[in-house]
């Protein structure tokens, strides 16, 4: 009898990057803390399903303030996956890892009223004046096109460029996109554009329902939306921190 010797399989690792949020929380915390739970008031649900990095760069807390810090993050549903800016003495086992060389997409604190992501003014809706001559840029902008519809659970990152959906978002699915975001279909999921410090991106969508839109950071909840937008083609855009809306018809 021949015997057969077989070498294992060997294991494949492969590095990939992913899209996280950064908080940076102040002195005392509880007074930080109470700004982010105006913040989650305001956006239902903003955190749930995102990974998040928490930086302590430069605050003077020992570890037992930071594993309360994060025990309280986690039971307001902001999962920390990490933590950057840490003195080696100040991690061990029961805290999340050590992370390093995060690249930063964009400012996303909100001023005055909370803290985390940044709120746009509210506005009314008139289309910006045409401009008088448009600047082509230097080399084609990469698009990824999506046929098929985005199911809810499902997340969408393309932070090379524009993202166009043909079909629709399902509620809780997710669009994030460096550049624009365009949907042939009914939004009712998320969609997040321009997330590399893109303040030019839009989003354009056939019927909106969206969750939640933003753009460079700047984001609305649905219930900060004008009603009258619901089941309409509109699109988004910034002028400065303003938050601008009009009809595609």
């Amino acid at each position: 009898m021949t015997s057969v010797l077989t070498q294992p399989r060997p294991i494949r690792l492969k590095g990939r990057s992913f899209l996280a949020l950064s908080l940076s929380p102040e002195l005392p915390f509880a007074d930080w803390l109470s700004r982010l739970d105006d913040l989650a008031s305001r956006s239902t649900g903003f955190f749930m399903r995102r990974p998040v990095v928490l930086d302590i760069a430069g605050l003077e807390i020992d570890r037992a303030e930071l594993r309360d810090l994060v025990e309280l993050l986690a039971a307001r549903h902001v999962r920390i996956m990490g933590i950057e800016g840490a003195r080696p003495s100040l991690l061990d086992a029961s805290l999340p890892p050590a992370m390093t060389d995060g690249r930063t997409t964009g400012d996303i604190e909100v001023p005055a009223a909370s803290e985390g992501v940044k709120a746009a003014t509210d506005a009314a809706a008139p289309k910006p004046s045409a401009p008088a001559s448009i600047a082509l840029p230097a080399k084609a902008v990469p698009s990824l096109v999506v046929t098929e519809p985005v199911r809810s659970g499902q997340s969408l990152i393309f932070i090379e460029g524009d993202v166009t959906i043909v079909g629709s978002v399902a509620s809780g699915a997710e669009i994030v996109a460096g550049g624009s975001i365009h949907v042939y279909g009914t939004l009712r999921g998320r969609a997040l554009a321009g997330t590399m410090g893109n303040a030019g991106a839009r989003i354009f969508c056939r019927k909106m329902e969206a969750e939640l839109v933003a753009i460079d950071g700047y984001y609305k909840a649905a219930e900060d939306l004008d009603p009258g937008l619901r089941g309409k083609a509109v699109q988004f855009w910034l002028e400065g921190d303003t938050f601008k809306f009009g009809s595609l018809a």
